[in-house]
């Protein structure tokens, strides 16, 4: 056992006599001692159960014969954080979870971890870990959030950043608006539609890192506590019959991530985080192949803000699995994968029913023949720019119109919300990338705020930045290169003509490339917004999006 190297030999005494001191007993120190990443925290609801979560996987680590450890992973709340200086701390500290976790893991020899997550980056950013240490390891999430009620509806978070943008254009007053507030998040857990969280969460199942569930039962049912007991004991049998995530993450198990992502209709934030897990893994994952993956995966879900189904209903009608049965009817699955059940994808999928297919679409009868994401490239997105096409209207499939360009977010949401912005614009939100901004904002304002204003069917949004899953309509990001350095987005002016063709997977503005050279020579870059602490040094060692925004030393 690695944790023979703290636990035994006359070396390992005065590490004895500290485990001693922290009352672990004789027979404590001969199991495997299993490190609990718990990301328990107070100001993210999808955190605020983790504690309870843990309590059970310590409890099934132990009767399955091991020795439960726990220690912390942060966790930032983009919902508390979206729409200020917050924002540019929220991908950034997916690097800091996965640096802080190894340094725990290896400082203290585990044998094995049991990752605990739920929100936005602790998601990827634990699995980034997991795949660096390649020790045995399970993950279990805090679990999603209900639907909120309004007048008899269910809704979520999205609706509450919409109606926002519906008070400022007069369709709702004050107090519609704290009725809102009062009952669109109404549990803990991640927020409930597929946005980045439960798209992580749900993608950790596909990959094979979770058990069955972990994505989709619901964050206050009871069920959840169960799942969490039986990864303890998951962690036990990996050990026993040495299973490592680098052994389950192989090119083939990302291959069906992606595809069970165009299924599903994940945020596009999945288009960042697989290639920096793959990356990790030593996996090559180049997002260009996301197109190929989308034109022979049928998407089948239309949770919110797609649609009106939500990830209790994802649950109810079967999960997961149930969605990687239907994909395997048509061999679009690889079904040898190994996974932490200790069997293979196929093995884990054969009995899975779907149990509503107004939920799950059947294979024969999906929304549309291709995946929920498309890759856009043109003069404008040289490398890439990512849009959540099920989330799109069908009149904007198509779209061109004048640019009206912004520096920032701030400048963007004022003139949203001040009303300046026309049906049949194209706003452009530039120098907010992984160096732009730094750290790569999402842009759930102003996608809420152009939607909330009955805008959502005549405006486009472009940016080198990020949106939240919980954004819809034709927003397109993680434009690369990004302005910062460069990229052609830095070059747009007010008024130029961009064209926007999702079904031919093209984004351009109607510009000469001589005209594009010639603003080339006159534009300088802009001295970077943050000099000191982290974000400066995130700032000098990030890539672009299109390479996941890993870190790199240059």
């Amino acid at each position: 056992m690695r944790s023979d190297n703290v636990k035994k030999g006359d070396q390992a005494a005065p590490a004895r006599s500290l485990f001693n001191a922290l009352g672990y007993t004789k027979e404590e120190l001969s199991r495997p001692m299993i490190g609990i990443v718990s990301s328990f925290n107070e100001i993210v609801p999808g955190h605020m159960n983790i504690d309870k979560i843990v309590d059970a996987v310590k409890l099934g680590v132990a009767e399955a014969g091991g020795t439960p450890v726990v220690f912390p992973a942060i966790a930032v709340c983009d919902g508390i954080a979206m729409g200020h200086i917050g924002m540019k701390y929220s991908l950034v500290t997916r690097d800091l979870i996965a640096d802080s976790t190894e340094c725990m893991a290896i400082a203290h020899q585990f044998d094995g971890l049991v990752m605990v997550p739920n929100c936005d980056k602790n998601v990827p950013g634990l699995l980034m870990a997991a795949a660096r240490l390649n020790i045995p390891t399970v993950f279990v999430s805090g679990g999603p959030m209900l639907a909120g009620r309004v007048h008899g509806k269910k809704t979520s978070l999205s609706s509450m950043f919409e109606a926002v943008g519906a008070k400022a254009a007069g369709k709702i007053d004050e107090a519609e608006l704290d009725y809102y507030d009062e009952h669109a998040c109404p549990t803990c857990g991640s927020c409930s539609g597929m946005y980045t969280a439960n798209s992580m969460n749900c993608l950790t199942e596909a990959i094979g890192m979770g058990l069955k569930g972990n994505g989709t039962i619901p964050a206050v049912y009871s069920e959840r506590i169960r799942l969490a007991k039986h990864a303890g004991m998951a962690v036990m049998d990996m050990i026993n019959k040495d299973i490592r995530p680098r052994d389950i993450m192989t090119e083939k198990a990302f291959m069906n991530a992606l595809t069970v992502d165009m299924a599903l209709g994940c945020s596009t934030n999945t288009m960042l985080h697989l290639p920096a897990i793959a990356h990790e893994a030593g996996v090559p994952l180049d997002m260009e192949i996301a197109n190929e993956v989308s034109a022979r995966t049928p998407n089948l879900c239309h949770l919110a803000p797609a649609g009106r189904t939500y990830m209790e209903d994802l649950n109810e009608a079967g999960g997961i699995y149930a969605v990687m049965n239907e994909l395997s009817k048509k061999d679009l699955l690889n079904l040898d994968c190994m996974t932490v059940t200790g069997q293979t994808v196929g093995q884990n999928i054969k009995d899975a029913l779907n149990r509503n297919e107004d939920v799950i679409r059947p294979i024969d009868n999906p929304y549309s023949p291709n995946g929920g994401i498309a890759v856009l490239k043109g003069n404008i997105a040289p490398d890439t720019g990512i849009v959540k096409r099920s989330a799109v209207a069908p009149e904007m499939m198509v779209h061109s119109g004048p640019a009206r360009v912004f520096d920032c977010e701030e400048d963007a949401i004022s003139a949203i919300l001040g009303g300046k912005i026309n049906p049949g614009d194209v706003v452009v939100i530039r120098y907010e990338g992984p160096k732009g901004g730094p750290g790569m904002r999402e842009m759930l304002n102003p996608t809420s705020a152009i939607a909330g204003m009955g805008l959502g069917e005549t405006v486009a949004l472009i940016t080198d930045g990020r949106f939240s899953g919980a954004s819809r309509g034709a927003s397109i990001g993680h434009v690369s290169p990004e302005a910062a350095v460069g990229g052609p987005i830095a070059l747009i002016k007010e008024g130029d003509i961009i064209k926007v063709d999702i079904p031919n997977q093209a984004l351009n503005v109607e510009v000469s490339d001589e005209e594009l050279a010639e603003r080339r020579k006159n534009w300088t870059p802009r001295e970077p917004r943050v000099t000191t602490g982290y974000l400066a040094r995130y700032e000098k060692m990030v890539t672009s999006a299109n390479r996941g925004a890993i870190l790199e030393v240059k």
